[in-house]
């Protein structure tokens, strides 16, 4: 027994040293790898006596054997008064690490990581993975177009956290490479819901939006619930839903998803007569339904949101109004509450009006815009440049997948047969 548990001790001890001498050139680190490849299943069951070899290893110069040995010390149970011994490790592993050498083993990188993300939860201190997964995130990618499987843990963090800002900073990235498709439902879900919490209700309605049109085989909780907040950000936004969905949805999404989101279309059906007390009263009655799914608090918005789809209305028919006349079109309770109202209007650029404070009364203006200032002119340059890019992309994946083997194979098997006279008998001209 003593020479199984010596034996395994010193072939551990030489793994670390084989570790602190081949982690120099790029030659000596694919033989490490190969090495520790080897090693992996006696590292898992030695897990319980590895942490102490940490403190021999530099992250910054040993990153790919500090990694393999962190993912086996980490790989069993972990008790709560361990986790923040373990946060701290894995925390300061993410910052010191070379990317160059993590990416040589991604699946325990990616571990690792979301070790580090079940860990602050058990904690109850989502805060504190925030930071190092958008590390982590940066250090896997290939590119700001690639999203990892990390994307959607850090999102999550920030949503439990409400570290919505921080969130925002991986929305931005225009994302053209997927390794799994849940990672894309759950990234533009929880995306969503951070610029729904952030209140950018049109980013919000695009992430929601790639859900609900996404391929499918089969219809899933993901989708479900973010076509029912996409019918309340829709209303919220543009004040009116559609209920058929782009052509290039899957047949899957559209016969099914609408029987999963019911009272979501009624309360689009009620909003849409803009009467105020009705929809009022459909939120009251359905009220339980609305806050199982978490969703009570947008609702409100959507009920808060017709307020101002009534004012805007006004402001089609009239030049002049008075604060009361706005209060009693509209159905709110007084004149100050019509001023609340019209003055964050003002303020978010949703309608363009002054008020005399003396008589009350509200003049509505044109949009002062007129599109020749040089911000405008540069945020239209900006977005041309964008959209060129975008189309030079789309392009060169089009052409990317027109030569893939396995599409060609799936496409030849799925096309019909033609006879000899189906054929245009002219020769046709192409490109070499």
């Amino acid at each position: 027994m003593e020479s199984s548990s010596s034996s395994s001790s010193s072939s551990f001890e030489a793994v670390v040293t084989q570790i602190q001498g081949l982690s120099s050139s790029a030659g000596d680190i694919s033989r490490l790898h190969s090495i520790l490849k080897q090693a992996d299943d006696s590292l898992h069951a030695e897990s319980a006596r590895l942490l102490p070899a940490l403190d021999q290893l530099d992250p910054s110069n040993h990153s790919l054997g500090f990694l393999y040995i962190l993912e086996a010390c980490s790989s069993g149970s972990v008790s709560k008064e361990r986790a923040t011994a373990l946060v701290l490790t894995i925390s300061r592993f993410i910052s010191s690490c070379v990317a160059e050498q993590i990416r040589l083993a991604p699946e325990k990188f990616i571990s690792v990581c979301k070790r580090l993300k079940d860990q602050v939860l058990l904690l109850e201190a989502p805060m504190r993975g925030v930071a190092p997964l958008l590390t982590a995130i940066r250090k896997l990618q290939t590119s700001s177009e690639h999203l990892t499987t990390l994307h959607p843990e850090f999102l999550l963090l920030c949503l439990l956290s409400k570290c919505y800002k921080t969130g925002l900073s991986v929305l931005h990235d225009d994302i053209s490479e997927v390794d799994q498709p849940r990672d894309l439902y759950l990234y533009c879900y929880y995306g969503g819901m951070i610029c729904i919490g952030q209140k950018h209700f049109r980013k919000a309605l695009e992430l929601l939006h790639n859900v609900v049109t996404a391929p499918m085989s089969t219809v899933n909780a993901i989708a479900v619930e973010a076509y029912k907040k996409y019918i309340l950000v829709s209303l919220i936004l543009h004040g009116q839903f559609s209920t058929s969905l782009p052509k290039y949805t899957s047949a899957v999404a559209q016969r099914n998803l609408k029987n999963f989101c019911q009272p979501y279309f009624e309360l689009a059906n009620s909003y849409g007569t803009g009467k105020i007390t009705e929809l009022e009263t459909f939120v009251q009655t359905n009220r339980e339904k609305f806050e199982s799914d978490n969703n009570l608090g947008l609702v409100k918005q959507v009920v808060s949101s017709m307020y101002k789809r009534n004012i805007q209305r006004l402001t089609q028919t009239y030049l002049t109004l008075s604060l009361q006349d706005i209060a009693n079109i509209v159905q709110l309770n007084s004149a100050k509450e019509a001023e609340m109202h019209v003055l964050q209007m003002i303020q978010d650029g949703e309608i363009f009006a002054t008020i005399n404070q003396k008589d009350g009364m509200v003049r509505f203006l044109e949009d002062p815009e007129q599109y020749k200032t040089c911000e405008m002119i540069e945020h239209i340059d900006s977005s041309i440049q964008r959209i060129m890019a975008l189309s030079r992309k789309l392009t060169a994946m089009d052409e990317q997948i027109a030569c893939d083997p396995l599409y060609l194979a799936k496409a030849g098997r799925e096309r019909p047969r033609f006879d000899l006279d189906d054929y245009d008998s002219v020769p046709q001209k192409f490109n070499i």
